[in-house]
């Protein structure tokens, strides 16, 4: 161990880290006398070719927690179309009764001082490890972790002593993955997590005699970050400008006071309005909230050009007041542009962003064999996740070398490809110290479900200042939590897991998270064919030759005359490999 630490430092202190920042003919009909010829058939779809290892090792690394063996052949066999299809109509890996199962028999939460059952806190999180790295569903676990990413409530708050209210948060998101993003808006609206998030949870309406006006932090917010953005957009998400040439704000705060009213009279489903936090049903903290017309605000709401009549009961409120939002033009674009920031690159042109919009404006999108995907309707979430998955700019092999193409690996996303390349003997994140919250900057800076605010880790648009990406005016949204320290606590991360030797609550359980490097030793006695091995598994076939060569240099180091020396080689390799800039720039 001692010799693979010193050769991984030297490694590591040797390299620096550099940032990116589809109609055929029908035929002519005769002009001579005599029988009239048959038009020609339609040409059939080409039967889409099969990709390569490398192919397959791409696109999974966009559309997966990340590239393993068994997934690279799967995909190299079915192709890219059936692969996602399948993806699609897999039932989804869901945390909330995982979560449950944990509690005690009569789900009672906390202790009689009110705190939560410390054994409970990290149960939320711990589900998202396991499901992220070991559910079938990659492409819907995958898509509901950029959603939450947008749609944002976070255990950095009062949620960390609500794991169960957290749980059904992130079963909103998996099951609305693929589903129409009206829908989710509604769900999310209805959700406590939410609700306890943005303070709406028992937002009333307004009192004159007291002064009381209703909460304005969900309405502000789902306007700003969950739905519209601050200007109008073209479709292709560049700002719309008026005959000046300045961007168009779509709101200003009256429209925020207006909207704020819908979102007054919602509390605990099943108990009064105002029941005390001890005496609501523990079931109410992870099912839909109730209305409570009584306390909802009767005055008519105007906002984004619309009025909802004064007296309109709550609920018919609500969803007249979603249906304005989620048909508005902003959407498409706006929702889309950060997709393709999470799946595909930081920067995207213009055209592919059009293209995503058009999608999701139309709710279809047509796979290049010809097939839909989609239900037609506007907001089709699957059919706008096909759209950024096989646009040309995400499949086409020549983007790769494209310097304003990519984006900087997520550290989260880092680490479940580790665990998920190499084959971890158990995800089971419930003894792991680091994972019960990676947002501290000297492990990952980031944290699933525990952003430091609404903003995210990152905002979509963050040039990163005294950069080559900056100085191009390219957004690279990773690298706002990429500084000093987090570019050392990655790599320290990744090296206690490589070694297993993280931290533990309980050293007595049976150990998770062990990695299987069977594969990598019986190839460490030959350093290039292991980094060949490497390279598919993930670099994606872009490991430069400087790289190859510092990291054979280090594992020549260590002798291979037995099976520790083996298993260090391995060990190294990916290491050195996982913190090369080849791999932390997705491509």
């Amino acid at each position: 161990m001692k010799i693979l630490l010193q050769a991984l430092l030297l490694a590591i202190l040797g390299t620096a880290l550099v940032s990116c920042g589809g109609g055929g003919s029908n035929g002519s009909v005769a002009t001579s006398p005599g029988p009239t010829p048959e038009p020609e058939p339609e040409p059939e779809p080409e039967p889409e070719l099969l990709p390569t290892a490398l192919e397959a090792s791409r696109f999974l690394s966009q559309a997966t927690f990340g590239p393993n063996t068994p997934a690279i052949e799967d995909v190299s066999s079915v192709g890219f179309e059936s692969w996602f299809n399948t993806q699609l109509e897999l039932p989804p890996s869901l945390h909330l009764q995982g979560v449950l199962a944990q509690f005690p028999e009569d789900g009672k939460f906390f202790d009689e001082q009110g705190n939560t059952l410390p054994e409970l806190v990290f149960t939320a999180s711990n589900s998202f490890w396991q499901t992220a790295i070991e559910g079938e569903d990659q492409l819907r676990q995958r898509m509901a972790f950029a959603l939450s990413q947008i749609m944002v409530v976070s255990s950095q708050s009062d949620l960390r002593r609500l794991p169960q209210t957290m749980a059904a948060y992130m079963d909103v998101l998996t099951e609305g993955a693929f589903g129409n993003y009206r829908d989710l808006l509604e769900e999310v609206t209805y959700s406590p997590a939410m609700a306890i998030y943005l303070t709406y949870l028992r937002n009333e309406k307004a009192n004159p005699d007291t002064g009381r006006v209703p909460d304005e932090n969900y309405a502000r917010e789902l306007l700003q970050l969950f739905s519209l953005g601050l200007v109008a957009l073209n479709q292709d998400g560049s700002s719309a400008v008026d005959a000046q040439g300045e961007p168009q704000e779509l709101f200003d705060n009256s429209d925020i006071t207006g909207l704020a009213k819908v979102f007054t009279g919602l509390s605990f489903a099943g108990a009064a309005f105002e029941t005390r936090p001890s005496l609501i049903p523990l079931p109410a903290f992870y099912q839909r909230l109730e209305m409570f017309d009584s306390y909802h605000s009767a005055e008519p709401k105007a906002f984004l050009g619309t009025t909802i009549p004064a007296g309109t009961d709550g609920g018919n409120t609500l969803q007249m007041a979603l249906d304005t939002i989620f048909n508005h033009p902003n959407v498409g674009p706006f929702l889309g542009r950060q997709l393709i920031q999470r799946f595909v690159t930081s920067h995207p042109p213009v055209e592919y962003v059009a293209r995503v919009s058009a999608a999701f404006d139309t709710g279809s999108y047509q796979l290049p064999s010809g097939e839909a995907v989609g239900t037609g309707e506007r907001g089709d979430l699957s059919a706008t996740l096909a759209a950024v998955l096989f646009d040309p700019v995400a499949r086409n092999p020549e983007s790769i070398g494209d310097p304003q193409h990519g984006k900087l690996r997520e550290p989260v996303i880092r680490l479940t490809h580790w665990a998920r390349a190499f084959k971890v003997n158990s995800a089971n994140a419930r003894n792991e110290r680091i994972l019960s919250n990676t947002s501290d900057s000297a492990l990952l800076g980031q944290q699933p479900y525990g952003s430091p605010s609404v903003f995210n880790f990152y905002r979509p648009g963050y040039i990163a200042p005294g950069t080559e990406t900056g100085a191009a005016g390219l957004n690279a949204p990773e690298l706002q939590i990429s500084n000093a320290t987090t570019i050392v606590g990655y790599p320290n991360v990744i090296t206690l897991f490589a070694l297993g030797v993280t931290p533990k609550f309980d050293r007595r359980a049976a150990p998770a998270f062990v990695a299987d490097y069977s594969v990598e030793v019986g190839l460490a006695n030959d350093p290039e064919g292991l980094l060949d091995h490497l390279d598919i598994l993930l670099t994606q076939g872009r490991l430069e030759p400087e790289t190859r060569a510092r990291v054979i240099a280090a594992l020549e180091q260590i002798p291979a005359s037995n099976d520790d020396g083996l298993l260090a080689r391995a060990r190294l390799a990916s290491v050195m490999l996982m913190s090369a800039p080849d791999y932390l720039v997705q491509r």
